[in-house]
């Protein structure tokens, strides 16, 4: 781990976010980030989440082209929303755990590429399977990590504006996005499926219980100290995040599966 790096500060939202109102949180964060590197005092952030059922298409789809699977999507139960990021439509929810970090990379000397920044984000994920749960990833020419050549665990969407990361990854724990995933053609590939740990394993697994490893994988593969937030004590950053945990905390009960459609 580099000394000369500053930490990489965590907070992980222990209720499920609305996908719009965390992508501007993420806008949010990234303006402070901007201004603050001006300064010098700006601190690079991970946020650790699950998101309310919710289909996003990347930067590549026009809102034209995607307006009847948004009609038809959002008939059973879920929120669409068009991102800035890479990557085609997928699916967020419960049982997956979503990751937005929020990097400077001129951190790093020499400043980190972006396709060094995303072959990281490959290998935590990597690692967190093949350490965490014994799952050898099977190798593919797809971004995301496979099972195997036709099952995905895990998604990676970045977004890098003046060397500032947004978006990031999501990772299928438990069985319940799996019914959602099987709505659409994931990530534009016809012929794969979704998988998660849960399915491998055989087993329950609790979605808290992988957050402290999934970080301190991220933390040794990005080479970073990594010291959770206490957003109380973060002044603007901290109250943008208490804020949108409000939100969540308000916005009531979700769909815990795709709402069948009726016969005509």
């Amino acid at each position: 781990m580099s000394s000369s790096l500053p930490p990489v500060f965590y907070h992980f939202f222990r209720t499920p976010l609305p996908y719009a109102r965390t992508l501007a949180l993420q806008e949010q964060l990234h303006a402070l980030q901007l201004s603050q590197r001006r300064l010098g005092v700006h601190k690079d952030v991970l946020l650790l989440l699950e998101h309310r059922p919710v289909y996003t298409a990347g930067r590549r789809q026009h809102e034209n082209s995607v307006r009847d699977e948004k009609l038809r999507l959002t008939n059973i139960g879920a929120d669409f929303i068009n991102t800035l990021r890479g990557g085609e439509l997928t699916y967020h929810g419960p049982g997956q755990i979503v990751g937005y970090p929020l990097l400077d990379l001129s951190r790093y000397s020499p400043a980190m590429g972006i396709r060094d920044y995303i072959c990281r984000l490959q290998k935590t994920l990597e690692l967190h399977l093949r350490e965490g749960h014994g799952i050898e990833p099977s190798a593919s020419e797809h971004t995301g990590v496979f099972l195997n050549p036709t099952t995905k665990v895990a998604s990676i969407g970045v977004q890098v504006r003046h060397r500032l990361t947004t978006h990031g990854f999501s990772l299928n724990i438990t069985e319940e996005p799996l019914s959602w995933f099987n709505q659409i053609v994931a990530c534009g590939l016809a012929d794969v499926r979704a998988g998660s740990i849960e399915g491998v394993e055989g087993r329950p697994i609790s979605l808290m219980d992988e957050i402290p490893v999934l970080i301190e994988r991220f933390g040794k593969l990005y080479e970073r100290e990594m010291v959770e937030m206490d957003p109380n004590n973060e002044g603007e950053i901290g109250r943008a995040i208490l804020e949108v945990e409000e939100i969540a905390r308000q916005a009531g009960p979700w769909a815990t599966e795709p709402i069948e459609a009726p016969i005509a």
